[in-house]
């Protein structure tokens, strides 16, 4: 059995690469499942080459984050060794960390955190740097870091704006944890689904990002970015200078007359 462990013991990082029509679709997993997919130094490393080699791959269209087997999206951050940290390898190892959201949120195509199992620490602010989040129904999501004597920081600082400060509140000070429903109902998940049918609800985005522009898709992306940083004003005199850029190609018009041919096609029948 793999139980996805490299040569040197530590967890890996895996990418799968699957072709469909209007492109490519990645896969990125966590693979330490022995150890509830928990990220180690190492693999943040590897994390972020992983990525940057997803990104890099001819028609990529989307990038899935997820975690092997089934107890687990990320379980976290490597307890045993952060007990170790003195002040210089714990700025080492947080900086590791964000720069695995970082790559998340920087690349050009939406990343996809698919759910199943636990979600906790490290991994939830890995799931909140991406663009979608779904989870199986018996999910499990918490940021118990206050439990071991640390704050939770990094990409932490995104779920005031995906879930409320009153909300975030609560999980950073209690260090509780929230089953998949409430994830869903507070706005941390966008969908939710049984296990057996988790694949077949992430196909739903995925159907639609490949169906749409794929210049479209990054300026969107990187337009959102922008919005997270700016006054209103700014934000809608980006959103005209991104929606002129659009127009430097011809994926605009190929695609509205493209619409429009297929609207005033006769009908079978």
């Amino acid at each position: 059995m793999d139980v996805g462990l490299d040569a040197s013991g530590e967890g890996r990082i895996d990418l799968e690469v699957e072709t469909r029509e209007g492109g490519a679709v990645a896969t990125v997993i966590i693979n330490n499942p022995v150890k509830l997919n928990i990220m180690t130094p190492a693999m943040c490393e590897d994390f972020v080459s992983r990525v940057r080699e997803a990104e890099g791959i001819a028609d990529v269209r989307a990038i899935v984050l997820t975690g092997a087997g089934d107890r687990a999206f990320i379980g976290g951050a490597d307890i045993s060794a952060m007990a170790e940290f003195d002040c210089g390898s714990a700025r080492a190892f947080i900086t590791a960390l964000h720069e695995v959201c970082s790559i998340v949120r920087e690349v050009e195509v939406p990343v996809i955190a698919k759910i199943d199992g636990f979600c906790l620490g490290g991994g939830m602010e890995i799931a909140a740097a991406c663009d979608m989040r779904i989870a199986t129904e018996g999910s499990l999501f918490g940021m118990p870091e206050v439990r071991v004597g640390i704050p939770s920081v990094i990409e932490a600082a995104l779920l005031p704006g995906l879930i409320g400060w009153g909300k975030t509140c609560e999980l950073l000070f209690t260090g509780a944890t929230v089953k998949a429903p409430e994830a869903l109902a507070m706005g941390f998940l966008q969908r939710m689904t049984v296990a057996g049918e988790l694949d077949a609800a992430l196909d739903h985005w995925l159907k639609g990002i490949l169906a749409s522009g794929p210049r479209a898709i990054a300026l969107q992306k990187q337009l959102m970015r922008r919005w997270e940083k700016t006054t209103m004003d700014q934000a809608i005199a980006a959103g005209i200078d991104s929606f002129v850029s659009a127009y430097e190609t011809d994926e605009p018009g190929r695609m509205m007359r493209a619409f429009l041919n297929r609207r005033s096609a006769p009908k079978a029948g």
